[in-house]
């Protein structure tokens, strides 16, 4: 062999053992930028192209395709809209009841049913001073904490409700309490304030307080039945002279699918004029929000978003015995609802 021909020879073994020396290096190249190699030269900042390192680049696309996926699923923040508004209408003097339209938005009721769903256990009731269970309520209860940003935003809608109702450093909003029935579940006849009024938990408050005022607020309404009944309450509207009933509460129209006769000629008839689904659209009224009770008394459907509102003590402090009222039974479906009770502290 020439000399020429040995120092062709030597320069393709060096070079080949360059290459085998710097193949594990080169992949970081690829995901290093060109700045790092030639500092204070004005490249642009993206890393190597090298086709060849397939598995370097895949593992860049992992970690991208996977962090755009996290940022896709992260849950948006809460943020209460303090500038929702809503209505209410006076139904009861004796006792006062006020319904409450609209007095919590969808976005509050994901919020807290989210909050509550870990929490749910079997309602208990306070009896004689003692908390126990009770057949008379066979609903489930979830207490959610004052300090997550839904029952913070509710809440304090709640208390610009109420306006002086309450003593501002004196009197306080309770902790809220969701509550919810299944099929055939019920809460017998009851009241919200206590017999005894309780004592404060607070360390330094030697003081006693009861539910001045309760807010039952509808969350989820896909059921049947299931009406709040108060059987003492007397509507404001009497009844006129000659029979007729009091007003029922507001109505709406709403589209409802009703069957079609069963016989084949009215069948194709109606598919004709409709098409293929043996279905037409009518128009019907709901039920009314409240109702008079057959046994007397005012029962009021529920309705998601809608509240009730309704005063527990006289203005000596002394329980209210025409709020008594009952959840009825459940037809089908699930009721789930928002307590909230303001809480009225006696005089040391």
């Amino acid at each position: 062999m020439t000399a020429s021909g040995v120092a062709k020879a030597a320069g393709i073994w060096a070079g080949g053992l360059l290459l085998g020396l710097g193949l594990p290096h080169l992949s970081q190249l690829s995901s290093a930028p060109l700045t790092s190699l030639l500092s204070g030269t004005p490249l642009a900042d993206y890393p190597f192209a090298i086709p060849f390192l397939k598995p370097s680049l895949t593992k860049v696309n992992a970690t991208t395709a996977a962090a755009a996926a996290a940022n896709a699923t992260a849950p948006e923040p809460f943020v209460c809209d303090t500038a929702h508004s809503y209505t209410t209408e006076l139904v009861s003097l004796d006792p006062l009841i006020i319904y409450i339209h609209n007095l919590i938005t969808p976005d509050e009721i994901r919020s807290l049913l989210e909050t509550a769903e870990p929490r749910f256990a079997p309602s208990r009731v306070a009896k004689y001073g003692r908390v126990t269970s009770t057949s008379d309520r066979t609903s489930v209860s979830a207490g959610l904490p004052r300090d997550d940003p839904a029952v913070q935003c509710v809440l304090g809608r709640a208390r610009q409700f109420l306006g002086t109702m309450l003593r501002d450093g004196w009197d306080e909003m309770g902790a809220p309490q969701l509550v919810r029935y299944e099929t055939g579940q019920h809460f017998n006849l009851h009241h919200d304030w206590f017999d005894v009024p309780q004592w404060s938990t607070k360390d330094d408050d030697l003081r006693k307080w009861n539910r001045v005022a309760s807010f039952f607020a509808i969350l989820e309404d896909d059921c049947t039945a299931g009406e709040t009944y108060f059987p003492d309450a007397k509507p404001i509207v009497r009844k006129a002279p000659w029979g007729a009933g009091v007003w029922q509460g507001k109505r709406e129209l709403v589209e409802a699918k009703v069957e079609e006769e069963k016989e084949k000629e009215e069948e194709q008839e109606q598919q004709s004029e409709e098409g293929a689904g043996g279905e037409k659209k009518a128009m019907q009224l709901t039920p009314p929000l409240w109702r008079e009770h057959e046994e007397g008394g005012l029962a009021f459907r529920p309705v998601a978003g809608n509240a009730i509102f309704w005063v527990n003590l006289h203005t000596n402090g002394t329980g209210d015995m025409r709020t008594v009222h009952a959840g009825l039974p459940l037809g089908s479906g699930r009721k789930t609802a928002m307590n909230i009770w303001p809480r009225q502290y006696y005089e040391y």
